[in-house]
């Protein structure tokens, strides 16, 4: 049996094989040596260009087995939502598609970005073996970056925060230790014993998404040695700090700020605050706080320092009358 090619299906589903057979070989050498004889003169005949998705699982074995596994999340997701594509022959599908289909399944800034690289690398993979042109996805039109500013803790909601903690909560432990250390959320999550290095201040070994913050210690300040202390000697039996459950974590960090009467701020503002706190109240060099929070580049500041209208009120107070 020797598989000519692949037909679509009328309900959309995956193509149907087209199986070609032949019998009556005396042995099964004649046999194998027919099959190849059938496929070299069909497909010298016509070459015909393989579906998007026989180069995804091209790219699935290789390339993609480098990157971290929070982009490999993505990219699967992007790939899942491209799958009117899947089974498209790669020379069959044009500018307009990628742009309409991205538009469409994609409306979001990230989302399509994640699509435009997949396809990029697919259309490269096939542009390589001469069936299309390598750049069609650079044509796909990504949406505005609609990035809202995110807000930070203030004094009272922190200093609520801490007595809550000292009450004996220990759920206030979660957004305390981040706006501490500018850890997030996925970091804290996989938090275990093994990992913090109380004699040195550090935890180690949970740094993730990039290269540097992999490699680079978590800092602990003096006062949330205490509760990290607190959290070690209620580690779970099998030494994580917290139970291996995403949707409890969540829940213990929103019940917190509401015990403690604070804002439902996302997660993500403890480490806008870690930011804020260093660049904005303690004056810290961008070069140090670059360290602290794991950056690759102190322009992150840009984007995770936040002062508000006291913030530069003050600043401008320090420009003071020059009398000559």
């Amino acid at each position: 049996m020797v598989i000519m090619g692949y037909v679509p299906r009328a309900d959309g589903g995956a193509p149907r094989a087209v199986k070609r057979t032949k019998g009556g070989f005396k042995t099964k050498r004649e046999a194998l040596e027919y099959c190849v004889q059938l496929h070299d003169e069909t497909h010298a005949a016509k070459r015909v260009a393989p579906p998007l998705n026989d180069y995804w699982l091209a790219y699935e074995a290789r390339e993609f087995q480098q990157l971290s596994k929070s982009k490999q999340v993505a990219y699967r997701g992007a790939w899942k939502k491209l799958e009117p594509l899947h089974w498209r022959r790669v020379d069959q599908i044009g500018v307009n598609d990628l742009r309409m289909l991205v538009g469409d399944v994609a409306p979001t800034y990230y989302t399509a970005r994640d699509c435009k690289t997949v396809l990029s690398r697919l259309f490269e993979l096939a542009g390589a073996d001469g069936w299309c042109p390598k750049d069609l996805p650079s044509y796909i039109v990504l949406p505005k970056l609609e990035e809202k500013e995110r807000q930070v803790f203030s004094d009272v909601e922190q200093g609520a925060l801490w007595r809550l903690y000292e009450s004996g909560d220990l759920r206030a432990a979660i957004p305390l230790l981040m706006i501490c250390t500018g850890m997030m959320p996925g970091e804290m999550q996989q938090l275990h014993v093994k990992h913090i290095d109380l004699e040195n201040h550090k935890i180690t070994g949970v740094g993730m998404k990039t290269k540097v913050r992999r490699e680079s210690p978590i800092y602990l300040p003096n006062d949330v040695l205490p509760v990290v202390e607190d959290l070690v000697a209620n580690a779970q039996p099998t030494g994580y700090i917290w139970p291996r459950n995403e949707d409890a974590w969540y829940a213990n960090y929103y019940a917190a700020l509401e015990a403690a009467g604070c804002r439902r701020l996302e997660p993500y503002c403890c480490r806008h605050s870690t930011a804020t706190r260093l660049a904005i109240s303690e004056g810290i060099a961008p070069q140090t706080i670059k360290r602290m929070m794991r950056w690759s580049t102190t322009k992150m500041l840009d984007r995770y320092a936040h002062p508000d209208d006291a913030d530069v009120i003050n600043a401008a107070n320090t420009i003071r009358r020059i009398d000559t």
